[in-house]
């Protein structure tokens, strides 16, 4: 657990340029704080002492504005940048070093049974405000930009904007987050298309008046 702690702070370090001391981080981070209650919860979870779990999990949602379930599966390294107002359901699965902004929600479509929420791979960034729903998988080394819905499954090293979001392959090229935390400047293809379209129109107009 010691361990675990180290690589979080480490991560948290290397992602937000705001933090500068451990105990800074282990006394006023609340998404720090939200992920440590989670470990306890989680366990306690796991062992059938379900009601515990969840006060303990609601306590620390009241204190942090971060609300995980405790039946959630939660990788190492996790970094929640700010994070009032996430919300991630019973059986989300996150993987290792991953990157959740404010407001971001790892919900269900409310017509699921079993597995509802999504699993994110490994070195996922997801954006401020945005919303995955569903039981499907967004692959290792994507970023889903901020505000965006996503509700179908995101190819690896990708990018997903939009609502409902699309997506964006990184063709041969691995995303790598650790001191890329852009999510706003993201180029949305439908109006890249609709750009070139009208280029285009204006063109055959022009044409037409030399004619």
């Amino acid at each position: 657990m010691f361990n675990d702690l180290k690589e979080t702070i480490a991560a948290y370090k290397a992602r937000d340029p705001a933090a500068r001391s451990t105990l800074e981080l282990l006394l006023l981070y609340p998404g720090l704080k939200a992920t440590r209650s989670h470990r306890k919860a989680h366990w306690l979870y796991n062992h059938n002492m379900k009601f515990l779990a969840r006060m303990i999990s609601q306590a620390s949602r009241r204190r942090t504005g971060i609300e995980i379930h405790p039946g959630a599966k939660i990788g190492r390294r996790l970094v929640i940048d700010h994070g009032m107002g996430i919300v991630i359901g019973e059986t989300a699965e996150i993987g290792d070093d991953c990157l959740l902004y404010q407001g971001v929600t790892l919900g269900g479509t409310g017509k699921d049974t079993g597995k509802r929420h999504p699993t994110i791979g490994d070195n996922v960034l997801i954006g401020s405000g945005a919303k995955v729903l569903g039981p499907f998988m967004v692959g290792s080394n994507s970023r889903v930009a901020a505000n965006a819905v996503v509700l179908k499954e995101i190819p690896p090293n990708s990018t997903a904007v939009g609502a409902p979001a699309r997506v964006v392959k990184k063709e041969g090229e691995k995303v790598n987050f650790v001191g890329e935390v852009d999510q706003i400047n993201i180029d949305d293809p439908v109006i890249l298309e609709l750009i070139m379209l009208r280029t285009e129109l204006e063109q055959i107009k022009a044409g037409l008046s030399a004619g």
